[in-house]
């Protein structure tokens, strides 16, 4: 049993480690946290420990006798190590890039979902000139080694605000690293102080970005996966558009909602939480550029993207479209600019879903 706990873990280690190099080093934390995996190890150590101690009790003081309860426990301990054994390599099928993408994706859409109202709700969001006219009578330093802020308690600032009648403008957003002496947030035409020590208890801190408040992050794996499959090293343009498949359904899902949500009012609709947030410019710079620089030369990527920015064009409201036509020009310039051959530079300008497979027209209604 011990030589099997150590096989298994020493190969599924490795095959982690190996995987890495297909996707962002950034996921295989998330896979290494996984609790299948250390509840597997919990269990296998749990039953080498537990049959190593009824061997003590086997005929004991020359009783020619088997504890019976022993005896079955351990028959019971093995199916469930076997059990954990199939759940765990289960789990390792997640290390295939679809799954990886897929799991990337999913947990998109579950942030997406729950931060963000629906396009239609009204705009939420401030002016300079609704706090910053008012005294600044408090500053929120950060002290301490860097961190990653992964969430911000909006809920707990807006009822602290509200109690010194003040306005706090959070400065630093969620996924930002902060140092020593970055500064959190500022309080506007507060009348009193609030405690520090409850500023600081509303921002989660820890040591990378996650996925609780955070939709770029998603969206920032997918480009690190898209961008390492586009290098010289890797050369796999095929990951990299089937990586586009996941970013894409993503700026669908981000452009049906309302994304000015930066403004947070107390029941009396008074303002008080002032919170940065990323624009639909900046989800769209985040999941363009850098795939379409790393992958200029890539026929293959620049036809996925042709048709991605087509159909985000026919699909999405009008407000969305200006960004969109934005970066459908740079997309054609970046084209021109890497095939001189005509014909190469004709097929590469065509849109594809597949990259390199059906040609479809885009019918605008």
């Amino acid at each position: 049993m011990l030589a099997l706990t150590g096989i298994v873990f020493a190969l599924m280690f490795v095959m982690v480690q190996f995987s890495a190099t297909a996707y962002s080093p950034r996921l295989v934390l998330w896979i290494a946290r996984d609790r299948v995996t250390w509840h597997a190890l919990g269990v296998f150590t749990s039953t080498f420990l537990y049959s190593i101690s009824a061997i003590a009790w086997l005929d004991r003081n020359e009783s020619s006798r088997v504890p019976f309860l022993s005896a079955w426990l351990v028959v019971v301990l093995l199916l469930l190590s076997v059990g954990m054994f199939i759940a765990l390599i289960d789990r390792i099928s997640l290390l295939q890039i679809n799954n990886m993408l897929n799991f990337t994706g999913d947990r998109g859409r579950s942030i997406i979902e729950r931060v963000y109202p629906p396009v239609e709700s009204p705009i939420a969001t401030a002016q300079p000139e609704d706090f910053l006219n008012l005294p600044l009578t408090q500053t929120l330093t950060y002290t301490g080694r860097p961190q990653v802020i992964q969430a911000v308690n909006v809920s707990a600032l807006v009822t602290l605000s509200s109690a010194t009648a003040g306005i706090v403008e959070v400065v630093s957003c969620v996924g930002d690293t902060i140092v020593y002496g970055t500064q959190l947030l500022h309080v506007y035409g507060g009348r009193r102080p609030i405690e520090e020590r409850l500023l600081r208890k509303a921002f989660q801190l820890g040591r990378q970005r996650t996925f609780e408040q955070d939709p770029q992050y998603a969206i920032r794996l997918l480009v690190d996966i898209a961008i390492k499959a586009l290098s010289p090293a890797i050369n796999d343009p095929t990951t990299a558009v089937q990586a586009l498949d996941q970013i894409e359904d993503l700026i669908l899902h981000l452009g049906r909602k309302r994304l000015e949500i930066s403004a947070f009012r107390d029941h009396e609709r008074a303002l008080r939480v002032v919170l940065p947030s990323p624009s639909w410019d900046d989800f769209l710079a985040l999941a363009f550029d850098e795939i379409r620089f790393c992958g200029a030369e890539s026929v293959q990527v620049m036809r996925r993207m042709k048709a991605m920015i087509d159909e985000l064009i026919l699909t999405l409201p009008l407000e969305r479209h200006c960004s969109l036509l934005h970066h459908q020009d740079r997309l054609d310039a970046t084209i021109a600019k890497s095939f001189e051959d005509v014909e190469e530079r004709r097929e590469a300008s065509i849109g594809d879903r597949q990259g390199l497979g059906a040609t479809r027209k885009v019918h605008r209604g």
